[in-house]
């Protein structure tokens, strides 16, 4: 309002998520020239949905399952993802995991229930933008940690970190954007600086199905020999990417104790209600198949095919996990990623995401600044049909040659 001395709400204050602009202004590219782009800027899968999972869906709308659930999600939903669960290691039941509307909702619930406004956030350096926009939706202000060269933090340095606020720290592994996997012996050692310092810990877990190098740890597991009430790991997980289900938006939270699984619950409740009841169904479709083990072979196999990259110097290695690599022009002589990503996608049709938005964290005058030593990195989504990623990782090792040049 014009004139107005209101101060602006807090969502006017959070940039708009990187990966989100890019995906736009790759969308208007297309529409602008008529051309198809490799899309290597956004993690969809080539793979679809399981069909029993779609199947399951059709038959809830027309069976007329389409009634409000509770909060939590449909009971043998919950079952079903507890008895998973415990297969994995957790220590858990029905009453300690609820569905959400997509892991992105349930995060942001999930920060809601855990911190007050004006709390800290201890996020890793390299991140997916939407933890960033969470926390700052939820009030919360953010705090990097640093990663090193293969995407993996310290614990000596994160112990040194967080001022008397500090009430969350958020894991990711496999990680988006770094591809890092986090083994067993660093994930210890988080949880015991964690413990030392009282922070609850918020892991992120949407990938675990796509590890290729260590296998995947649960945060959860390492706690489950302690009473529920000393717990401090609360787990997300997705059907987007085990699944396939990206357009579905189904998630869940597994909850260390029934107090911190009722303040979620109520958080959900104001949030969305329920989630919606087909897609709940095949959800529960989609955990009778072995769909998550076929779709992480298709994966591996693309991931292969990143090897022009490692070879043109864009790559030191391939990624241990995750859907996506981070790609270093200081390897072929250093540049702008986005310059490069322009020209790449105007030259060769292949889109990629320069990695500044991935590095955004608070600068000492109160706005938000990126890590400079993004500035030559670009993230690529590399779930795509091995083929379609194979040759276009060519183009782009190609292009570098030029660049180079």
């Amino acid at each position: 309002m014009t004139g107005s001395t209101r101060t602006r709400p807090r969502a006017a204050m959070i940039p708009p998520s990187a990966v989100h602009a890019i995906y736009r202004s790759v969308n208007a590219w297309q529409a602008r020239t008529g051309r198809e782009a490799a899309r290597l800027d956004v993690g969809e899968p080539a793979f679809a949905p399981p069909p029993e999972a779609v199947e399951a869906l059709v038959d809830a709308v027309r069976s007329g399952r389409t009634g409000y659930t509770s909060a939590e999600g449909l009971t043998e939903l919950r079952v079903a993802l507890a008895a998973k669960l415990a297969g994995q290691g957790h220590d858990t039941g029905p009453d300690r995991v609820l569905v959400c509307t997509g892991a992105a909702q349930g995060l942001t619930s999930l920060l809601m229930s855990l911190a007050d406004p004006g709390d800290e956030i201890l996020l890793p350096a390299l991140h997916w933008p939407i933890h960033l926009q969470q926390s700052m939706l939820a009030g919360l202000r953010p705090v990097c940690y640093p990663l090193d060269g293969h995407g993996l933090p310290d614990p000596a340095v994160l112990r040194t970190l967080g001022g008397p606020r500090a009430r969350v720290l958020l894991l990711n592994s496999p990680a988006n954007p770094s591809g890092a996997v986090y083994d067993r012996e660093l994930i210890a050692a988080l949880l015991e600086v964690a413990r030392e310092r009282d922070w609850q810990v918020v892991s992120d877990e949407a990938y675990e199905h796509f590890a290729y190098d260590v296998p995947h740890t649960c945060v959860a597991e390492l706690e489950a020999d302690l009473p529920p009430g000393d717990r401090r790991v609360s787990t997300v997980y997705s059907f987007s990417k085990s699944y396939a289900m990206t357009g579905y938006r189904l998630g869940y939270i597994a909850l260390p104790d029934d107090e911190r699984a009722t303040t979620f619950r109520v958080v959900q409740e104001a949030a969305i209600l329920s989630s919606p009841t087909p897609v709940q169904y095949a959800g529960l479709a989609a955990l009778a198949t072995d769909a998550a083990q076929a779709n992480r072979a298709r994966v591996a196999s693309s991931r292969q095919a990143l090897a022009p990259l490692v070879d043109a110097g864009l790559l030191n290695r391939l990624p241990a996990g995750g859907w996506f690599a981070m790609l270093d022009l200081a390897g072929v002589g250093g540049g702008d990623a986005e310059r490069f990503a322009a020209a790449l996608l105007e030259e060769e049709a292949v889109a990629l995401a320069p990695a500044r938005g991935f590095a955004l964290h608070p600068g000492p005058d109160g706005g938000l600044e990126a890590d400079p030593g993004t500035a030559s990195r670009l993230r690529l989504a590399f779930c795509g049909d091995p083929a379609v990623v194979g040759a276009a990782a060519t183009r782009v090792a190609e292009f570098a040659k030029r660049w180079r040049s």
